[in-house]
This record gives C-alpha cells, structure tokens and sequence, in this order.
C-alpha cells in the first residue's frame, strides 16, 4: 500500500513500513516498565492495546507484577464493539476483576475520586488521523484531569494510519467532543505528537500543563504507509474504511448512509431513492458492527466505493455529489450544527450550499492550514525532513 503526500508539502517516503523493525511505544518495555514499577498505575486501553506480538497491553503489565488499579474505557468500550454514540458502561473486567470506568457518556473526564490512588495514567489507544475521532478528545480530557491532580500522563505512541494535513481549522466557538483544538480535520500527527501539542499550545484548561512523557516508536516516520492489526471502531473494518472516513463522515450530519449495518461501513453512500445511484445495499441490524443503522431495513442507492482508488487526504466530491443530486435543498443537512461541529465551522456547509465548487472551498483553507504547519513542526517526532 502507498500514500500520496501531496496534502502534507509533497513526498517525504513512500514505501511501506517495514513491520519486521516497528516497535509500538507499547513494545518498549524496556523504557516504560521502569517508570512505572512500584507505582499504582490506570489505564485508558481498548482492543487495539496490543503490543506487535499481540499481547494486550493490560495482560503484558499484570504478567510483569504492575499494580494495575483501573481501566478507563473510551467511546466503544474496551473491546471495541459499543455503537458509535452508545453509553458505556461502567464495570469489570471480566479476565482480572479490575473495575472499569467510562469516560464516554456523562462523564468524560477523570474525576479526583476515580485517580485518588492513582500515581501513573497510561494511554494506549490506536487513532486514525481524524480531529473527529474521540479517542482523541478522550486523551485531551485524560491528560487535563492529570493536570489538575498532579499525576503523571504516559502517551504509548502509534503511527498515524492516515497521516494527511487536510480540511478546515476548528472554530473555537464549535468545540465539542468531536472537535476540541484549533486543527485541520486531518491533522498529520501521531497522538504522541497531538499530547505535545495540547500541552505545548495551552489547550487544557486554564493553560495548566500536564505532566506527561512519551514512549515514542520507533521504524516509522511521517508518510510512511500502516495498516491496523486490529480495527479501531466497529465500522472502521479495514484500510480502505479508514482511507475514507473523513470524507464520508459529514454524512453523518445527513440522511445518507455510509453503509454502516453492512459489511462495508464508511465504503459505500446510499439513499432510499435511485437517482443517488446504481448500487444497492441495504442497511440492517448486525451486532459488531452497528446494531440500528440508518436507513434500516430500507433499499439504499448510491456508490460503492470498496474498490475506489482513493490515496488522497480530503476529498469533498462525494458530499457535493450527493447534495446536488439531492436537489441542493438546505434540509439535506438534517443538524447542521452537527455537520458544523464536524467541519470545526459553519462556512463548509454554507459553501456548498451556495454552490462553491472543491477547488473554491479548498483555497479557502490554504491560509490556515499554512499557519497550522508552522506550528505543527515544533512536535513532530518522526520526520527527517522539513518537507513533513
């Protein structure tokens, strides 16, 4: 698999890792085991908290006689199969006993209670490259709470599956769990580089900082291609799922369906009306992937985009595509707050409203996105280039 680098200055590498030299920041043992021996450590895990050899970073550190006091669970669960929106719940782990904690639903921050004997938080959870990705304002809310509390954060840092700079900056007068710092909706860093930057710019609350290490990987740099051992979400089975999702996701603002209660989510978009399309899925109920989709039980039309050759960062022509087949009616965005708070601004879906075409609403961005890239330079941790 190759990715093209345009959206991040032109090409920096584009050969694929070589997995027999990656080592996770979860692989190495060596650096993080002496900073937490001895100490009552929580951690914020899901299924993709596997080191290489597969081994989930919660069994890893029990073997290794690490006082593990609590698991903090982001938007899916531990494991990975809670709905997109779902509540999740607090309880046990049912394998070790240890009590787990949500930080998805009412409470999404670390309250003084849940870290009162807590010395060290480890978070290890696979993102995607997406500012709308929660795991991500999960890792914002874990590191402020540490802050606060005087605890010390430890970041296990991943490769950046798709790592692309692209989209509109955040407004700070959208921010919410989908968007919560001035970033492009792809904004090219690992969430150890993320970690840096929150803490670097003063984005936690009241500007406090965070006492925070991290445990950087090592064989991967900036455009170098990774594809996930285990998927990150229910509907992100697969690279060319997750290639896709930040296109795809502003149709979550919409009535359209994304092909979630299929096989295929975020590889197909579809609509009960033939006009958006030639290709037909219907949505239904499917535990492990999403259990009331849209559009259930209805004949969807629209494009399958499974095999779409797609290797770019953003791409708009679907959303455009499919708001003029809809006949460009302002009621094709169901909440436009929502499709607002995705796009970190009102101005995408006025544009496309008023018929922008992508060119137009691309250069509109070029200025902001400039400015990001001058201060996304002060945390990247993998590149040997200033091209990246």
């Amino acid at each position: 698999m190759k990715k093209s680098s345009i959206l991040i200055l032109f090409f920096l590498c584009l050969s694929s890792v070589s997995y027999a030299s990656l080592r996770l920041g979860a692989d190495r043992l060596e650096v993080l085991l002496p900073l937490i021996k001895e100490k009552k450590v929580a951690l914020v895990v899901n299924q993709t908290s596997c080191l290489s050899n597969g081994t989930h970073l919660l069994d890893t550190l029990l073997a290794e006689n690490i006082q593990v006091k609590k698991i903090f669970a982001p938007e899916h669960g531990i494991r990975g199969n809670a709905d997109a929106g779902e509540t999740v719940i607090d309880g046990k782990d049912p394998k070790t006993g240890i009590n787990i904690t949500s930080l998805y639903g009412k409470n999404k921050k670390p309250t003084r209670a849940m870290l009162n004997n807590i010395d060290i938080v480890i978070f290890d959870i696979q993102d995607v490259g997406a500012r709308f990705y929660t795991y991500i304002s999960t890792m914002h809310y874990v590191m402020e709470a540490c802050a606060e509390q005087q605890k010390t954060c430890i970041i296990l840092d991943r490769p950046n599956p798709h790592d692309f700079i692209d989209g509109p900056i955040l407004e700070s007068s959208l921010k919410s769990f989908v968007g919560m710092h001035p970033i492009p909706v792809l904004h090219g860093l690992t969430i150890g580089e993320l970690a840096k930057m929150i803490n670097g710019e003063g984005w936690l609350n009241q500007k406090i900082k965070c006492k925070l290490k991290i445990i950087t990987l090592e064989g991967w740099k900036h455009g170098q291609a990774y594809s996930l051992p285990i998927k990150p979400s229910p509907n992100l089975p697969n690279d060319q799922s997750i290639k896709l999702y930040a296109s795809l996701c502003f149709f979550e603002a919409t009535n359209v369906s994304v092909g979630r209660g299929t096989y295929f989510p975020f590889q197909a978009i579809g609509y009960p009306d033939p006009k958006f399309g030639d290709f037909t899925f219907t949505p239904k109920s499917l535990p492990g992937f999403d259990k009331n989709p849209l559009q259930k039980d209805k004949l969807c039309y629209g494009v399958d985009l499974r095999q779409f050759k797609f290797n770019d960062g953003l791409s708009l022509k679907f959303l455009i595509s499919f708001y003029k087949k809809s006949g460009s009616a302002p009621s094709f965005f169901k909440s436009p707050r929502f499709m607002d708070n995705l796009a970190g601004t009102s101005k995408l879906r006025l544009q496309i409203q008023k018929g922008a075409t992508e060119e137009e609403i691309r250069k509109s961005w070029e200025n902001d996105l400039t400015k990001y890239k001058t201060i996304r330079k002060k945390y990247l941790l993998y590149t040997e280039n200033d091209k990246f």
